[in-house]
């Protein structure tokens, strides 16, 4: 029975989706560079410019340039999109989730 229910590959799927693993990695570390993102989330850095482009023009992280690097500043009082969580802030999941 409990075999039905387990995914064939336990590593398929993951309880939060790239953005929000994109969105931890820059509010971990605002001056992470977007490949070492790309390493730690598991995408190719042109997936993690896309994410980042959709988070920034969707009001959720804005970019600043800091010399030849950039600097992510996470908008954590931005509700969550989806209407099931539309109560709640980035801000209280990243409480959630990230170590500080």
């Amino acid at each position: 029975m409990m075999s039905e229910l387990m995914p064939d590959n336990p590593d398929s799927w993951t309880f939060l989706t790239n953005h929000a693993h994109v969105l931890l990695c820059l509010a971990q570390d605002p001056e992470i560079r977007l490949c070492d993102v790309a390493a730690e989330v598991g995408l190719t850095e042109r997936g993690v410019q896309r994410i980042v482009k959709e988070l920034a023009t969707s009001g959720y992280i804005t970019r600043e340039r800091n010399g030849r690097r950039n600097r992510y500043l996470v908008h954590q009082r931005q509700p969550l999109r989806r209407s099931i969580a539309r109560h709640r802030q980035v801000g209280d999941l990243l409480q959630l989730i990230v170590q500080r």
